[in-house]
């Protein structure tokens, strides 16, 4: 396959990662006692990181994040704007970035390996809520422990859940990616 072509498919799949990522925002759920709500944005994220590898990945979510802090409803719930970056959930967005990159770097397109997947969804998940806590606890001026309260213990969960879903999902899905990457 030619550069330009591989680079025109990986473009093209990279969207589609931003469209699933943008929908799953759009999956919101406000939770009490948080300003932070339950998304589905981080499983988009996750599985990101496993398709499409660090490189494409990263500008995958990039382009997310570029679109909401132009002001378009890509965020959760519909919003958008430098606001959302610079608010209570900016700590998680930039977790994102970090996370795509990590889980890429971990698992990407290689031979998949079980324990390179585990391992690869543990990372993932801690580097965005490292990040969302610690934004949490300067932003709003919080404990470490209210931090942790609030940003961290009502998501162990739905991550658990999420990163359980995610991984029955690569092991279906993404020995036909890569077979679709060498057509």
């Amino acid at each position: 396959m030619t550069a330009q072509r591989e680079n025109l498919r990986m473009t093209v799949y990279s969207s589609l990662f931003t469209a699933l990522i943008i929908i799953g925002g759009y999956l919101s759920f406000p939770i009490p006692l948080s300003p932070v709500p339950i998304v589905l944005s981080d499983f988009f994220i996750l599985l990101t990181g496993f398709f499409l590898g660090s490189a494409w990945g990263l500008s995958s979510v990039s382009l997310w994040i570029f679109l909401g802090a132009l002001g378009l409803p890509v965020f959760a719930g519909g919003k958008a704007g430098l606001a959302v970056l610079y608010g209570p959930t900016g700590g998680f967005l930039a977790g994102f970035l970090l996370c795509v990159f990590i889980v890429g770097l971990i698992a990407g397109n290689s031979r998949p390996k079980i324990y390179k997947d585990i391992i690869a969804l543990l990372i993932g998940n801690l580097v965005i809520y490292s990040f969302g806590v610690l934004w949490l606890k300067i932003l709003l001026k919080l404990s470490f422990e209210k931090a942790l309260y609030i940003g961290f213990v009502p998501f162990i969960p739905g991550a658990i859940i999420k990163s359980l879903v995610a991984l029955a999902v690569i092991n279906i899905l993404r020995p036909k990616f890569i077979n679709s990457l060498n057509d």
